[in-house]
C-alpha cells in the first residue's frame, strides 16, 4: 500500500527496512536466473511458501519498528524516537483523526532524560488503526538512551500482542550504529514467532540486517536525495516442517523518493531448494519477482 510522504527522513528511512521483501520494482529481461532439477508441484509450492512467509514476517517485525521509533515529546514527554516530528503512534488505534485512539502508553520511570527507560504501549482488547491494521495487546520497549543518539539501542517484546489475526512474539532489537559521517543501524530480531490464530499455523524467524545511508548525508534537511544500502540474512521455519535461509547477495538500495526498494537480490534457500528475489535496476514500482528452477513468480505488494 503506498502512503503519504508525510514522517520525517528518518522514519521513512528505516521503514525501508520491512520492505525488503515486500516492496519492489520492474525487472529486465536479461536477469539470469536460478536453475535447478526439482520439478515437483509440492516443494516448488513449499519453496513459493516459504519466499512469501519470509516476506510477510519482514513486514511484521518492520511495524514493531515504525511503533517504537514514533516516540517523541508529545507522547512521552521527551523525544525517545528518531525524530522530535515524528508522530506515527498517530495512525495507530483510530480509524478517523477525531476520534479517541484506544491504546495508552505508560513511561518508567516519567522522569526525562532519566535512562533506561520503559515504554508500555497497550493497545487493551483492539484497536482499529487507520492503517487498517487491527491490534491488541502490549508492546514493551527499553530504551537505553534516544534512538537519535548514536549506541542507543532499544530493546521490544510483546504480550498477548495480535495484528489481525496473527500473534506477534519474540525479541526486536534496534541499536544506532551511526559515526561522525555515515547514518547506520542495526537491527535483529531474535526467537521471533508470528502464528495465524484463525489457521495455528505458525513461522518462526530470526534476522540481522544493517542499514547504511550512502546518499544525502551532506544534506540533513532535504531528504529527496537520500539512498539507503541494506545488507543482511535471516533464516525461517514454519509449522509445516519446512526451514529456510535467506541472503542478500546484492546490496538491496531504497530511495527516499520511493516507496519501495529499487534494486538489489535475495537467495533464499529452503530444504536444499534455492529461490531468487530480485528488485530490479532502479525503477520504482511495487513488483519483485522470483526465480524457482528457472521460473520467474511475480509477486504484486
Amino acid at each position: 500500500m503506498k502512503k503519504t510522504l508525510i514522517t520525517t527522513k528518518w522514519l521513512l528511512a528505516f521503514s525501508l527496512i520491512g520492505a525488503i521483501t515486500f516492496s519492489s520494482c520492474k525487472k529486465e529481461e536479461s536477469l539470469t536466473p536460478i536453475t535447478a532439477t526439482e520439478t515437483d508441484p509440492v516443494e516448488l509450492a513449499a519453496t513459493q511458501e516459504a519466499t512469501a512467509e519470509e516476506a510477510a514476517t519482514e513486514a511484521q517485525f518492520d511495524d514493531v519498528f515504525n511503533i517504537t521509533a514514533s516516540m517523541n515529546k508529545s507522547e512521552v514527554g521527551e523525544d525517545l524516537g528518531v525524530s522530535a516530528n515524528v508522530s506515527g503512534l498517530s495512525e495507530l488505534g483510530s480509524t478517523t483523526a477525531n476520534t479517541a485512539r484506544c491504546f495508552t502508553i505508560t513511561v518508567v520511570p516519567n522522569i526525562p532524560h532519566v535512562f533506561p527507560k520503559t515504554v508500555t504501549i497497550d493497545f487493551g482488547t483492539g484497536c482499529l488503526g487507520r492503517d487498517g491494521k487491527y491490534r491488541k495487546g502490549k508492546i514493551v520497549s527499553i530504551y537505553t538512551k534516544p534512538m537519535i543518539v548514536p549506541t542507543a539501542k532499544v530493546s521490544t517484546t510483546f504480550i498477548g500482542y495480535h495484528v489481525d489475526s496473527f500473534k506477534i512474539e519474540g525479541t526486536h532489537i534496534t541499536e544506532n550504529t551511526s559515526t561522525s559521517n555515515m547514518q547506520g543501524w542495526k537491527v535483529k530480531v531474535i526467537d521471533g514467532k508470528i502464528t495465524n490464530t484463525n489457521t495455528n499455523r505458525w513461522r518462526k524467524w530470526n534476522s540481522v540486517k544493517d542499514v547504511l545511508q550512502v546518499a544525502g548525508n551532506g544534506t540533513p534537511n532535504f531528504p529527496l536525495d537520500d539512498i539507503y544500502k541494506i545488507d543482511g540474512a535471516a533464516t525461517g521455519s514454519n509449522s509445516g516442517g519446512h526451514t529456510w535461509s535467506s541472503l542478500i547477495t546484492e546490496s538491496l538500495i531504497k530511495k527516499f523518493s520511493c516507496p519501495w526498494i529499487v534494486q538489489g537480490k535475495v537467495r533464499l534457500n529452503r530444504d536444499g531448494r534455492t529461490a531468487l528475489l530480485d528488485y530490479g535496476n532502479g525503477n520504482c514500482d511495487n513488483q519483485a519477482i522470483i526465480y524457482i528452477n528457472g521460473v520467474p513468480h511475480i509477486i504484486t505488494l
